[in-house]
């Protein structure tokens, strides 16, 4: 099996002799950053001076309160949450059935 590099040299020369749509190259190489920079700062956010308070995006109090109420309605549902084990089953169909039979459990 050729090697990459033997490939894309013969593409390379297969290009340059006629131009073909499958020879364009739409990828952005070198244009620019490919990433946001690293700041340094948590999150990017510079900090503030001594004495002011952050001010709260619009968006922050709709994410605490979908995020956190998600999981207090999840918390409830799961602790309220029917006994679904074949344990549980069995237990009490036998009960049912010694019932049924006239013995007593």
């Amino acid at each position: 099996m050729p090697s990459p590099s033997s490939l894309r040299a013969l593409q390379r020369r297969a290009c340059a002799v006629r131009p073909a749509p499958s020879c364009r190259r739409y990828a952005s190489h070198g244009h620019g950053p490919h990433y946001n920079e690293p700041t340094g700062y948590l999150f990017g956010e510079k900090p503030l001076p001594p004495g002011q308070k952050r001010k709260k995006e619009a968006w922050e109090n709709i994410w605490y309160i979908g995020m956190y109420g998600t999981m207090g309605v999840a918390a409830v549902l799961l602790y309220y949450k029917p006994d679904t084990s074949v344990s549980t089953w069995a237990l009490n169909e036998a009960k049912a059935r010694m019932e049924a039979r006239g013995d007593k459990p």
